[in-house]
């Protein structure tokens, strides 16, 4: 039996993976982490731990994971440069899940925009649409920018370089290389991203929606079972689904 601990436990989608472990085969509750709580101090009830936190907190959990060698799944979006650098680093010691989106859905349309943006990338204006509801404080969503990242990726762009986060006044007509993006924030959606693939005459949206914050916690959970036994690195939910 796998037992996990739960960070952000009081939370909305810590209360969430909770109830996703109760309803998981193989898998128990071993510890309910919140602000304050001493890792330390439950280090022997609990074999890996699932972090949907913030980056700073994410960063705490990871330092005390790979200091006493405890799997992880980090499923917190928004880290800089120097966060996802503090990610790799770990993965060297100690066996790590990192993805921006923990649903099987989700991952399923990343390898679709692929397909497509290999299809029909360069003759297309590409848009990508998220909106979340409105506590989320990242922006845009580290699902968009993942999805931008695999379309740039299948054409040969880089990301960092030809995306356009926000269009205001008079611009200059738009440039084909670039992928643009657009957030909104409101209300109670969970989770709602369309890519557009804009051509003359007709165009191509590959979209999901997520209606409940189970499906993300779910895939956490799922992580955290096959990841047991797995071997130091840095693994994503394709390994998980075997999807890649």
């Amino acid at each position: 039996m796998i037992k996990i601990a739960v960070t952000g436990a009081s939370g909305r989608m810590g209360q969430t993976i909770i109830e996703a472990i109760n309803q998981t085969h193989g898998v128990e509750l071993g510890v309910k982490l919140d602000k304050g709580d001493d890792v330390n101090a439950v280090l022997n009830q609990f074999d890996i731990l699932i972090d949907f936190t913030r980056p700073e907190a994410t960063l705490d959990y990871l330092a005390i994971c790979m200091s006493t060698n405890k799997a992880i799944v980090i499923g917190t979006t928004g880290f800089d440069d120097t966060g996802l650098a503090a990610i790799n680093t770990a993965a060297k010691k100690i066996p790590v899940v990192f993805a921006p989106n923990m649903s099987v859905g989700v991952n399923l349309s990343l390898k679709l925009l692929d397909m497509a943006a290999r299809v029909i990338g360069h003759e297309a204006d590409i848009e990508i649409v998220e909106a979340h509801h409105r506590y989320k404080v990242d922006a845009p969503s580290g699902t968009a920018l993942k999805m931008g990242e695999v379309v740039a990726n299948a054409l040969g762009r880089d990301l960092s370089k030809c995306a356009v986060y926000g269009r205001q006044g008079i611009e200059k007509p738009r440039d084909k290389e670039t992928i643009g993006f657009s957030t909104i924030r409101g209300g109670d959606v969970v989770g709602e991203h369309t890519v557009s693939f804009f051509m003359d005459g007709e165009r191509v949206e590959i979209t999901h929606k997520a209606s409940s914050r189970m499906t993300f916690a779910n895939g956490s959970v799922r992580a955290a079972n096959w990841l047991k036994g797995k071997p130091t690195g840095l693994y994503s939910m394709k390994d998980v689904l075997e999807i890649r």
